[in-house]
C-alpha cells in the first residue's frame, strides 16, 4: 500500500492541486515553451517531447509509490498554470521531497507558490506525519533558492556536482528542508495572507 492514498487534491482560495493526468498534458507543454522557466533545471522543457516523456514518466511513478506529481490550477481562471510534485519518497524514514516545481512566468511572485506549498506542507506534516520535507535547487538559481528561503526551509550545504544539466554543464545543488520541530512556526508565517 502506498504511503500517499491516490488521489490526493490540496486547495485553498487561490490554487488547486490535483494529480497530473494525461488531459493536462497539453496545457503544460504550451506554459513549458517558456525558456526562463529552464534556465536552472536540468531539463529542457522547451523540449515539447522531452518534457511530455517526463510528465507521462511521473505518472507512471506515481502508480509505483515512487513519485506524486500535480497540476497546479488557479482557481480563479481554472487554468493549469504549472505542475509540483513530492520524490524522493521514503516512508520507511518519514521524508520526501517537494520539487520539479515550475510555474507560468506570469505566476512568479504572485503569492501561488507560497499558498501551493503551505498546502503540501501542511499535508506532509499533518496528514503523512512526515519528519522531514526537503528542497533542492541549482546552487545558481537565485530565484528559486529564494523562494525556498522564503517559505521557512532551512540551508543545508551545496552538494557539488551533483547532476547533469540538458546543456551537458554539472549542476551543483543547494540542499534545503524543513523538519517536524519546525512546522507550527513555518505554518504561521506561510498562512499570513492566504
Amino acid at each position: 500500500m502506498s504511503w500517499i492514498q491516490h488521489p490526493v487534491i490540496l486547495e485553498s482560495s487561490k490554487v488547486k492541486l490535483v494529480p497530473l493526468e494525461h488531459d493536462h498534458i497539453q496545457e503544460l507543454l504550451v506554459i513549458g515553451k517558456d525558456a526562463k522557466i529552464w534556465e536552472r533545471m536540468s531539463v529542457d522543457g522547451t523540449d515539447s517531447d522531452a518534457l511530455s516523456l517526463m510528465l507521462k514518466s511521473a505518472i507512471l511513478k506515481r502508480a509505483a509509490g515512487l513519485q506524486y506529481p500535480f497540476a497546479v490550477i488557479d482557481k480563479i481562471t481554472g487554468k493549469v498554470i504549472g505542475s509540483t510534485m513530492f520524490h524522493n519518497i521514503f516512508p520507511e524514514h518519514r521524508k520526501l521531497e517537494i520539487g520539479w516545481t515550475w510555474y507560468d512566468p506570469a505566476y512568479w511572485r504572485t503569492g501561488y507558490n507560497r499558498s501551493c506549498k503551505l498546502l503540501l506542507l501542511t499535508y506532509c506534516f499533518e496528514t503523512l506525519k512526515t519528519v522531514r520535507v526537503q528542497f533542492q535547487t541549482d546552487e545558481n538559481n537565485t530565484r528559486s533558492r529564494t523562494a525556498i528561503l522564503g517559505i521557512g526551509a532551512s540551508y543545508e550545504g551545496i552538494m557539488r556536482k551533483e547532476r547533469v544539466r540538458a546543456n551537458g554543464m554539472f549542476r551543483n545543488t543547494v540542499m534545503f528542508s524543513i523538519i517536524d520541530d519546525e512546522w507550527d512556526e513555518v505554518k504561521s508565517k506561510l498562512a499570513v495572507n492566504q
